[in-house]
């Protein structure tokens, strides 16, 4: 059964930066529409970056310009890096397919805090 890996979260200052990668078994990473999703404490998960089968990659407004998705086809691992990151952005970070009915059960996901 597939499950995603996600890593490189951590602590961090206000302004820091960070970058997570997701890792799964076989070519799902490769093959299909990866998205990285993010859950704050009292809230919904939601997504907020993603990259199509083909390499477009799009962004909420929240983190356009900050956050960059990419994928390594040949190590098979989506990417978040995190630039100028916010306290807002503290939340545990999660990969997983998209659209929403090709998800897969969840990984464990990794925290980001943002704090001084």
């Amino acid at each position: 059964q597939v499950q995603f890996v996600e890593s490189g979260g951590g602590l961090v200052q206000p302004g820091g930066s960070l970058r997570l990668s997701c890792g799964a078994s076989g070519r799902i990473l490769s093959d299909n529409a990866m998205g990285w999703y993010r859950q704050a404490p009292g809230k919904q998960r939601a997504l907020v970056a993603w990259i199509t089968s083909g390499g477009s990659t799009n962004y909420v407004d929240s983190v356009k310009g900050r956050f960059t998705i990419s994928r390594d086809s040949a190590k098979n691992t989506v990417y978040l890096q995190m630039n100028s990151l916010k306290p807002e952005d503290t939340a545990i970070y999660y990969c997983n397919l998209l659209p929403a009915a090709s998800r897969i059960d969840w990984g464990q996901g990794t925290q980001v805090t943002v704090s001084s």
